[in-house]
């Protein structure tokens, strides 16, 4: 590994501010689009499990590699042994400062579930015929369709944007311009389990981290496509429920009606969670969200229709817990994200299980904080009558003295945050995709998904917004995860616009 530290000048002598018109924008970005997708081929070749500490360290010597070559000083920050990589450049005190957050790990694969031969084999694809089918690396060399996807695991999540911003300044080093701003960078090698140390990093080197406001460089577009701008996202909680039966799995045959069944149990549980149409019947569950109507008619500009969203994901019908999808995003949700009891396929058998385990997600929003909800949870679980227990199995004694038994394992992940939509950080991030898109994007309040920037602007004090690249269609955490080069190429875009506007 080489010296944490590496100081290097970020642009030559004699260069200019950056003044970039839309048409040498999208010009100078075409032109560029072929390296960054070769450059982007290569990044996403690497394994990147943030829990395989070898993984971390190969895209850690990648990225330094890159923002050094690009003429950043670099400086590896550690967490509990966990490394993490800042990176800065020239510092002019008349300009502002934008830290810029770039996630670089990835969702653990099964790449026999994946279209190709690894998700860490980058495929260039084409759709043909309704099925995405490959083509070879050479098309680059011609006319680049914009409709092609390139097929691999972060290629959304978050490398796209990261090589989005790498391209942008290329072409600015290329024309011998500087950035309007200021620029720091952290890399973030865990933030697929909630970035465990990011906090204490932060934390402990509040002075360098500092900055005027945050660009996110992850998330996925709103359901239009539609160049995108996030001012907030929800938290997550997770929970694992546990409903034991019987101490052993028990023939259905003998001793059906005479011992309880643990997957009824937990199934009347869980649907006392929820009425019909999806609102969350937990006691004090949405207890201090409050939308305006100011609010409301903000997201009704949003282009989207209920129903068509619904009939796009293949259902009927929405849940009505708002009375579009941005207002349903203000909320917090609760959501089952895996259920297991006994067997079932080829493997079924004849038996009442022995327990019943649910998987269970919170996302959070800034009105409902995390430790609240997970408090909720767990008293309404008590409420319905379930007995908790402290270890991994109920003892004897409990077993013979508590009909309804459970466990309840928690874990607290990213905190909730939202961004005013009216600051001067706001307006400067306004100017830049107006540069580029004119009127054709969109500012949303929040997004579903979760970020961890709350340590940054809980510790910081500066406000944090995402730019959103990819598109809506891109499989992000499951098998074939994708980005459209026409989002990757608009993504270069973008981060020109902003680097070439004044703040």
């Amino acid at each position: 590994m080489r010296k944490s530290f590496l100081f290097l000048s970020l642009f030559i002598a004699g260069t200019a501010q950056a003044q970039l018109s839309k048409q040498e924008i999208i010009q100078s970005s075409e032109a560029q689009l072929r390296t960054s997708l070769i450059e982007f081929r290569e990044y996403l070749t690497l394994p990147n499990n943030g829990k395989v500490p070898e993984d971390i360290l190969l895209n850690l010597e990648w990225t330094q590699t890159a923002l050094e070559k690009r003429g950043f000083q670099t400086q590896i920050l550690t967490g509990n042994g966990v490394p993490h990589l800042f990176a800065q450049g020239k510092m002019d005190p008349e300009k502002k400062t934008i830290l810029v957050y770039m996630q670089v790990d990835g969702q653990p694969v099964d790449s026999s579930a994946w279209n190709q031969e690894s998700p860490y084999i980058p495929e260039l694809m084409e759709e043909i015929g309704g099925k995405w089918e490959p083509i070879n690396w050479n098309f680059l060399d011609g006319k680049i369709n914009p409709e092609w996807k390139i097929f691999a695991r972060s290629a959304s999540d978050s490398k796209g944007p990261t090589m989005t911003f790498l391209s942008a300044l290329d072409i600015l080093r290329e024309r011998n311009l500087e950035p309007s701003v200021n620029l720091k960078f952290i890399l973030d090698y865990q933030e697929e389990i909630s970035s465990p140390e990011l906090a204490p990093i932060v934390a402990a080197n509040k002075d360098l981290f500092q900055a005027d406001g945050i660009l996110i460089m992850d998330g996925t577009r709103h359901f239009s496509n539609l160049p995108n701008l996030a001012f907030g996202a929800r938290g997550i909680v997770t929970a694992t429920i546990k409903v034991f039966g019987a101490s052993n799995d028990l023939h259905s045959g003998q001793y059906g009606n005479f011992a309880p069944n643990p997957a009824f149990q937990l199934s009347r549980l869980l649907a006392a969670m929820k009425d019909e149409k999806g609102k969350v019947l937990i006691p004090g569950f949405y207890e201090g969200v409050n939308i305006s109507e100011e609010d409301f008619r903000a997201m009704s500009e949003i282009p989207e229709d209920n129903i068509e969203m619904a009939h796009e994901m293949g259902f009927a019908e929405a849940e009505k817990v708002g009375r579009n999808y941005q207002e349903a995003l203000q909320f917090p949700s609760l959501n089952i994200r895996g259920l297991k009891s006994g067997w079932t396929g080829s493997e079924v058998r004849t038996l009442i299980p022995s327990e019943a385990v649910v998987e269970i997600d919170i996302r959070t929003v800034k009105e409902t904080p995390n430790e609240r909800q997970l408090a909720l949870l767990q008293k309404f679980i008590l409420d319905q009558g379930f007995y908790l227990i402290e270890g991994e199995e109920p003892t004897e004694e409990e077993r013979k003295k508590y009909p309804k038994i459970a466990s309840f394992k928690t874990r607290n992940g990213s905190q909730p945050f939202r961004a005013e939509m009216d600051t001067d950080f706001a307006n400067w991030l306004d100017q830049g995709m107006r540069q580029v898109f004119g009127d054709q994007f969109i500012k949303t309040r929040q997004t579903g998904g979760s970020q961890p920037m709350a340590p940054f602007i809980n510790i910081l004090g500066a406000p944090a917004v995402s730019v959103r690249i990819p598109n809506p269609d891109n499989n992000i955490h499951g098998p074939n995860e994708n980005i459209r080069i026409g989002n990757y190429l608009e993504g270069i875009q973008t981060c020109l616009g902003l680097l070439t506007q004044d703040f």
